[in-house]
């Protein structure tokens, strides 16, 4: 298959996706494109199994097989777009990270990605009524200006996609990092709205419209069911209506401010 230009989008289940986030919004722009399996990155050198244990699972014949938790690398052409896609998606491994860089920075430079995304969720003070939020940024000056991206000056542990983003940036690549915020309370419900703000953020990358729709529903349901959640004890509604008023209050989307809520998170998770 030949690519055009393709935008490499990186999602790690794990450390960096609150909410599973970025590994789902990754997945729904994978699946809408009918984005085809090219490539694993196998898990033997990368994982501890003893605490990253594979899954046995029946087949539609109810044959037994093993799912390892492997990284897999899918491509699509974007009809209507001047870029395709490539995704990759995965568990955060736990061992020989540059090994592991060097597996996908190989991946990036076969198929000629001329931009590398990677897809992080965080846990924040956000109320789960409001839209979500999406921290964008980059170190590149005309990448950022291109896409209205805000330069980071984080130090501090890191996740995965830090260190491909960085790794990636010395090997000459651009790289483009998204955040979307999860709301603190609800930590363990997968956030299928904040999916849908990655996947809105990474429509404007790719230059193509995306339909929603299913999504839309999943993200409208998510939010109906953690509002009988909040319902149901009264400290969290309080917090929740002292959240919705700050957010109320101010309804600019502060770069700095998503920055530093970032850093704290990524500083945060450190002990985790």
């Amino acid at each position: 298959m030949d690519l055009r230009s393709p935008v490499l989008l990186a999602a790690f289940e794990g450390w960096n996706d609150a909410g599973e986030a970025s590994s789902s919004a990754a997945r729904y722009l994978r699946d809408h494109f009918e984005a085809e399996h090219v490539a694993t990155i196998d898990a033997e050198d990368f994982f501890d199994f003893t605490v990253a244990r594979p899954s046995i699972c029946l087949d539609g014949e109810d044959v037994r097989r093993i799912v390892w938790p492997s990284t897999s690398i899918h491509v699509a052409q974007i009809p209507g777009a001047s870029r395709d896609l490539v995704c990759a998606i995965g568990h955060e491994p736990q061992l020989r990270w540059q090994t592991f860089v060097d597996h996908v920075a190989f991946v990036a430079k076969t198929l000629d990605a001329s931009l590398v995304c990677t897809l992080g969720a965080l846990l924040t003070d956000v109320p789960h009524t409001r839209p979500t939020q999406v921290y964008g940024g980059t170190d590149d000056p005309v990448l950022a200006a291109h896409l209205q991206l805000s330069p980071s000056t984080y130090e501090g542990p890191t996740g995965i996609v830090g260190v491909l983003a960085a790794e990636l940036r010395e090997r000459g690549l651009s790289v483009a990092s998204f955040w979307a915020s999860v709301p603190t309370y609800v930590p363990n419900i997968p956030s299928s709205k904040a999916a849908l703000a990655l996947v809105e953020r990474l429509t404007h990358v790719l230059g193509v419209d995306v339909p929603r729709t299913d999504l839309e529903i999943s993200a409208a349901n998510y939010e109906r069911q953690v509002s009988e959640l909040v319902s149901e004890d009264d400290d969290t509604s309080d917090y929740v209506e002292q959240l919705e008023a700050n957010f109320d209050e101010d309804t600019s989307e502060d770069p700095d401010r998503l920055v530093a809520e970032v850093e704290d998170f990524l500083r945060n998770q450190s002990g985790t």
